[in-house]
C-alpha cells in the first residue's frame, strides 16, 4: 500500500514509516505525534495522514493491537506534546518576542495572538488540532500569550481525543474501501482543506458583514 501523491520525501510518508518501524510502529507514531505537537520543529512531519494510516494499519493487522489501545495511547502522545509545547511558549515565548532584532517574532504578535485567544480560545484550541502546522505553532502561541493554563488544558485533550479518535477511526474503516487506499494522500488533503475552510467561514462571513456596513456608511447621504 502506497499513497499516490508525493507531498512529502519517501523518508516521510506515513505508509513507508509505519511499514519500515515494524514492531516499534506504536511507539514511533507516539513520538512522531509528541514531536509536531509540542516542538516548532515537528512543523513538517505528517500528523493526519500518520493517524489515518495507522488505523488503516489496526484493520490490515500491520499493527497487532486493539483499536482503542492505539486511539488512547496517541491521544496521551498528542496531549502530552501539546502541554510541553504550551509550557515552552509560555516559559521562552515572552522573551524570544521582545528582542529588538526580532523580525518575524515581534511583541505585537503575542498581543494580537492573546486578544486572539481570549476571542477565541476554546474553539481555536480544538480546531486548530485538524490544521496541520497550525497545530504545532498555535500551542507555543497559546503558552507565549498566557492562555489560562486550565481552560488549555482540558480544550487541548478533548482537540486531542476527537483529532485522534476520528481520523484514526476513519482510516480503520474507509481505509478498506481500495479507491481509499490508493489516494489517501489526496483526501486527507482535501479534508485538511475543508476543516480549515470551515474554520475561517464565520471569520470571512463577519468581515464582508463589517465591510459592507462601512461601504454603506459611506454612500449614506449627509443629514440634514
Amino acid at each position: 500500500m502506497t499513497t499516490d501523491l508525493a507531498l512529502l520525501p519517501g523518508w516521510l510518508d506515513a505508509t513507508n514509516i509505519i511499514s519500515g518501524l515494524g514492531s516499534w510502529a506504536v511507539v514511533g507514531i507516539m513520538l512522531i505525534l509528541f514531536a509536531e505537537c509540542g516542538l516548532l520543529i515537528g512543523f513538517f512531519l505528517p500528523g493526519d495522514t500518520l493517524l489515518f494510516i495507522a488505523g488503516l494499519s489496526v484493520s490490515t493487522g500491520l499493527i497487532r493491537t486493539d483499536l482503542w489501545l492505539l486511539i488512547v495511547l496517541m491521544v496521551i502522545a498528542a496531549f502530552v506534546g501539546n502541554m510541553v509545547g504550551y509550557g515552552i511558549g509560555r516559559k521562552v515565548g515572552p522573551a524570544v518576542f521582545k528582542r529588538p532584532d526580532a523580525k518575524f517574532l515581534k511583541p505585537e504578535y503575542i498581543e494580537k495572538s492573546n486578544q486572539f485567544f481570549e476571542k477565541h480560545g476554546k474553539i481555536a484550541v480544538v480546531l486548530a488540532r485538524f490544521v496541520p502546522v497550525v497545530r504545532t505553532v498555535a500551542t507555543v502561541m497559546a503558552g507565549a500569550s498566557k492562555m489560562d493554563a486550565k481552560l488549555y488544558t482540558l480544550y487541548s485533550f478533548i482537540g486531542g481525543v476527537l483529532w485522534c479518535g476520528s481520523v484514526a477511526v476513519a482510516g480503520f474503516y474507509l481505509g478498506k474501501i481500495q479507491f481509499v487506499r490508493d489516494h489517501v494522500d489526496l483526501l486527507v488533503l482535501l479534508a485538511v482543506v475543508a476543516v480549515v475552510l470551515a474554520t475561517a467561514a464565520p471569520a470571512l462571513i463577519h468581515w464582508l458583514q463589517k465591510r459592507k456596513a462601512k461601504q454603506a456608511g459611506r454612500q449614506a447621504p449627509p443629514a440634514l
